[in-house]
């Protein structure tokens, strides 16, 4: 923390969080980085996973993140080791996010982190208390959102996964659950309610075979 006691500021954390890098090169119109979306919030990374993230581990032409390692802050300290499930895993970002993940990976050496702290080493979680001015508080100010945690951004994820229709297999496999039932204990609230379709789907089916009677007398 400086003087002040606001925390001190990361480079490349407003490209981290909200997608370009506007801030850091001093622009004032931030409108082209909020356009670009919430790399947390469209990818469902655990917090160490996205700050473990080296430019090799991002695939753009598949539109894939691998996820290999996972950067814990231990009191002051950061200890870097395998994801929680201790399982690699393949995580896609959505189109609008490679030009960011471009400009982040641009001029690196692919060992190097995509999203570095001030000292080029692993970033670390900023304050979202109601007092706090560091660099995530200032970075949700800047894209017009409410005050939240780094961790709520991993809800959302799932939250716009599964709104957009993913299963829960696919939404597992995102956010790298152990089993499914976590997935359905975390999020059952969200997932569409399948009564009614199966309701249609046995009236079709019934219908299907009283035709097939009709027929069968003719």
């Amino acid at each position: 923390m400086d003087a002040d006691g606001a925390e001190e500021g990361h480079e490349g954390a407003d490209a981290f969080f909200v997608g370009g890098v506007g801030q850091q090169q001093g622009q004032e119109d931030h409108g082209a980085d909020v356009e670009h979306g919430d790399a947390l919030a469209y990818t469902g990374l655990r917090w160490g996973e996205v700050t473990a993230l080296r430019v090799k581990d991002v695939n753009p032409m598949r539109r894939r993140l691998n996820v290999v390692l996972n950067a814990v802050e231990v009191g002051s300290k950061i200890e870097v080791g395998t994801p929680k499930t201790h399982k690699k895993r393949t995580v896609p970002f959505p189109a609008f996010l490679a030009d960011a993940l471009a400009v982040q990976m641009a001029g690196k050496h692919p060992d190097d982190l995509l999203f570095p702290g001030d000292d080029g080493k692993y970033m670390k979680r900023g304050g979202t208390s109601q007092t706090s001015r560091g660099w995530f508080v200032g970075a949700l100010g800047r894209a017009g959102l409410e005050r939240m945690t780094v961790h709520d951004l991993r809800h959302t994820a799932a939250s716009l996964a599964i709104s957009a229709g993913a299963n829960v297999k696919s939404v597992q496999a995102m956010l790298g659950h152990a089993s499914a039932t976590m997935t359905l204990d975390t999020y059952a609230d969200l997932f569409p309610d399948d009564l009614d379709a199966v309701a249609v789907a046995l009236d079709a089916a019934a219908s299907q075979q009283v035709a097939l009677k009709v027929r069968s007398r003719d």
